[in-house]
């Protein structure tokens, strides 16, 4: 039998990169196809998994690029199985009274209508597969951090369209899954850059979860996306919005 036909977005780096290497190490007939901007790392992927890596270069929001990407999933192995939606952004980061309406527009475009595109794109495959959609979300999504209004409120229309795919798709499951707080290049932008619109407390605590080591690695969350994508959903927790540490999850977090 041929092993999982995967899709990962936000591949290049971080939790993306940490999936698809998980997947790999897991089952050694899978076949990922990634997409992210930066060619350079997505060659490094395709040497270092030769024949089992294959992508697609540039913006998760171009349609065209996401069909693509899809097309050259199904092409390949001639099936879809899992999807795993890892691609975002966290600015702009500003509070109520200096909106950029048009940045939130840009992070929504990236964090929420690109998804959305992207499933829309999918399904048809998914459903022949009974397959799974795994969308990285985030904490911010139910949990007050100043500031990021436009990445938590994005993130929590992704968990809100979790149970719409999971409701509509014929026999597809889907899960939003936070992946708590690991060090990427986000928290990076967080204690650099970011960080500065937000409020001193909320800024001072990102920078000790750095400077006391209790930023979580990217492989750890990452570990449960890729059994996920391999595994299934669980029939429980379809449809909603789950932490990557939850008891529900115990069996993917090792």
């Amino acid at each position: 039998m041929p092993g999982k036909s995967i899709i990962v977005t936000g591949v290049s780096k971080g939790i993306g990169k940490s999936i698809v290497d998980r997947i790999f190490s897991l089952d050694k007939e899978a076949k990922v196809y990634g997409i992210a901007r930066s060619e350079a790392p997505l060659k490094e992927l395709q040497a270092t998994y030769a024949g089992r890596f294959q992508y697609v270069v540039g913006d998760v929001t171009d349609n065209a690029k996401v069909t693509e990407l899809v097309e050259l999933a199904v092409k390949d192995s001639g099936k879809l199985d899992s999807l795993v939606a890892n691609a975002g952004v966290l600015d702009p980061v500003q509070d109520v009274h200096n909106i950029d309406v048009n940045g939130w527009k840009k992070l929504y475009d990236i964090n929420f209508f690109s998804i959305v595109s992207l499933v829309g794109i999918a399904v048809p495959h998914l459903e022949k597969t009974q397959g799974n959609v795994i969308f990285v979300s985030s904490d911010a999504s139910d949990t007050y951090f100043s500031n990021w209004g436009a990445y938590g409120s994005s993130k929590a229309a992704l968990n809100h369209f979790a149970m719409t795919v999971a409701k509509e798709a014929k026999g597809v499951k889907c899960l939003a899954v936070a992946p708590g707080i690991v060090d990427t290049s986000m928290q990076v932008n967080i204690r650099e850059n970011a960080g500065k619109n937000m409020s001193k407390e909320h800024h001072e605590m990102f920078k000790s979860l750095k400077a006391d080591n209790k930023l979580l690695t990217s492989e750890i969350p990452a570990n449960v996306y890729s059994q996920l994508a391999l595994k299934g959903i669980p029939e429980g927790i379809n449809g909603s919005y789950i932490s990557f540490d939850a008891p529900a999850l115990k069996e993917y977090q090792f």
